[in-house]
């Protein structure tokens, strides 16, 4: 098993969160685009991306 860190990476073309590649992905992972049923949804409805929300880091 590798580390979590190790694994490929994408970010969602809905709202731009990045998304980490799944096992059950494995046999489609070229062809992964959202990241939740939700954006999924959202792009075909027409619904203008969203960009990603970062929380300030709290220090």
């Amino acid at each position: 098993m590798s580390a979590k860190s190790e694994l490929p990476v994408k970010i969602c073309v809905q709202c731009g969160k990045p998304m980490v590649w799944r096992k059950k992905w494995e046999k489609n992972w070229d062809e992964v685009k959202f990241c939740s049923q939700r954006c999924r949804k959202e792009a075909k409805a027409g619904v203008p991306p969203r960009q990603a929300v970062r929380q300030p880091d709290e220090r």
